[in-house]
């Protein structure tokens, strides 16, 4: 049985599909052509339409009183809507529970829900 193993050096990763080392920057295997997913949970993990889950939290925390989370996610009616009635504490109180609902989402679930392009 002829076992080949691999190694790869601190600035390269192996292939998700074909298992060849490549560069840890690539998004795509040079030998397969496959496209390489982020690691489930790594906080740079983005929407394919570019919308981080990490960017959405830290919004909804320090500026979500203002709807800033709602206009960074294309909801431009609820921004307005934060905005329209931030005077009242209610869209701070509702920002800080969306808050800890992005940070406790899954990256699919949030992929689902606000990743379309």
């Amino acid at each position: 049985m002829d076992a080949e193993f691999k190694s790869k050096n601190a600035d390269e990763k192996f292939c998700t599909d074909c298992g060849n080392v490549i560069n840890i920057k690539a998004e795509i295997c040079p030998k397969c052509g496959v496209r390489q997913t982020p690691v489930p949970g790594a906080l740079g993990a983005t929407a394919p339409n570019g919308k981080s889950k990490i960017a959405v939290a830290l919004l909804a925390f320090f500026l979500g009183g203002f709807g800033v989370h709602r206009f960074y996610l294309g909801q431009i009616g609820l921004g307005f809507l934060y905005l329209l009635f931030c005077w009242t504490l209610i869209p701070s109180i509702v920002a800080f529970i969306e808050f800890i609902l992005f940070l406790t989402m899954s990256d699919d679930a949030f992929n689902e829900k606000y990743g379309q392009v």
